[in-house]
């Protein structure tokens, strides 16, 4: 009894306990509210209304293996072949573009199909750009305020991926990668310069995609006055507010929603948040952000507790991507930014996002169970 009460507690020691619990929850939470959101769409498209119910709960389960996997592998085998999963990520981001390998959805190659299921690169290239920066920001701390050898390498790096990202097209997720690349060289120790300079020329470019792509300008037409085209580009964003509006402070209950019935289109994906506004209200979406923010807290906690460099900017990366991912979700459900496409983590219908934002949770817990985290 004593033995058993001794390894329980060796255990929570090296565990965090509670960003494991905070994972799992919004895991159940993810599966229940894809079953909210999606039954009718599934019933008409697919004759099935538990079809992308039974593929989320697959995609949880699978969640849950690649964080065991990235939590029991030693960490050192991740961060000493940083650049065999950044020539990994570059390979699977240049398949999208050979026709007949990537997929076409939307006007846009963001896909590999693999058997029966598909994966989008985007998101393993996230988590492969950390481990380089990673690595590259702790092996460079002596020239890191340097232009050629601390800031120019990881920018072109970056910049590669991102142009890859364009070609699909994909500016969401080119934007996205953009803000790794930022918030870890802030935390890197570039010089301000060079990273104000460099945020510039950013959304300088950012600007001319924007105003040279007429389905871009639409878009941003349609975060700017979503109302005035609440027909056309702005439909999805007034949906998504109606939503959010008819919640109230309890919310119509659970299952118990409107926008769902086909007025918002892919409601169990990117905008699932707004059916859980509609549904739980705002009592039930303060519980998600407050279960949210405690895993963000609890990864940050974690990375800044590491002694090691390297772990510290690895654990850091790996929380940047979630709470990138989070931010960016709600702030297009609530119409403050231009739609993006970026799914809320844990939570977005889809197989890629949920798997990847474990593994960096188990990255994070594998860091965690440290001595000195």
């Amino acid at each position: 009894m004593i033995e058993g009460r001794a390894r329980v507690a060796e255990l929570d020691r090296k565990l965090d306990m509670v960003l494991l619990a905070m994972v799992l929850f919004l895991l159940a939470f993810g599966v229940v509210m894809v079953l909210s959101a999606s039954g009718i769409m599934a019933e008409k498209f697919w004759g099935d209304k538990y079809f992308f119910f039974k593929r989320q709960t697959l995609f949880a389960l699978a969640g849950v293996g690649a964080l065991a996997l990235a939590y029991f592998t030693p960490r050192k085998f991740w961060c000493n072949h940083a650049y065999v999963w950044l020539l990994l990520a570059f390979a699977l981001l240049a398949a999208t573009l050979i026709p007949g390998i990537g997929t076409a959805a939307g006007g846009a190659r963001r896909w590999l199909r693999l058997g029966a299921m598909s994966i989008q690169p985007l998101e393993p290239a996230k988590v492969a750009l950390v481990f380089y920066l990673a690595y590259f920001f702790s092996s460079k701390q002596d020239k890191v305020k340097t232009f050629s050898v601390g800031f120019l390498p990881p920018v072109a790096m970056t910049g590669a991926m991102c142009l890859l990202l364009l070609a699909q097209p994909d500016f969401g997720g080119a934007v996205l990668m953009a803000g790794i690349l930022f918030l870890m060289s802030l935390v890197g120790g570039a010089r301000f310069l060079y990273l104000g300079s460099s945020l510039l020329l950013g959304l300088a470019g950012a600007w001319a995609l924007v105003v040279s792509s007429p389905y871009r300008f639409k878009r941003l037409a349609a975060f700017l006055d979503p109302f005035e085209n609440a027909r056309t580009v702005g439909y999805q964003i007034v949906q998504s507010l109606y939503a959010f509006g008819s919640g109230g402070v309890a919310g119509a209950g659970l299952g118990a929603g409107r926008q769902k019935l086909l007025f918002l289109p892919e409601a169990h994906n990117d905008f699932i948040m707004a059916v859980a506004g509609e549904e739980l209200g705002f009592l039930g979406v303060t519980l998600f952000f407050v279960c949210m923010g405690v895993l963000l807290w609890r990864a940050f906690a974690v990375a800044l507790r590491q002694k090691e460099e390297q772990d510290r900017f690895l654990g850091t990366g790996m929380a940047i991507i979630l709470c990138l991912g989070a931010v960016l979700n709600m702030a297009v459900v609530l119409g403050a930014a231009p739609p993006k496409g970026v799914p809320m983590p844990f939570v977005s219908y889809g197989g890629s996002h949920v798997v990847v934002a474990c593994f960096c949770v188990g990255i994070l817990l594998n860091l965690s169970k440290a001595e000195d985290a």
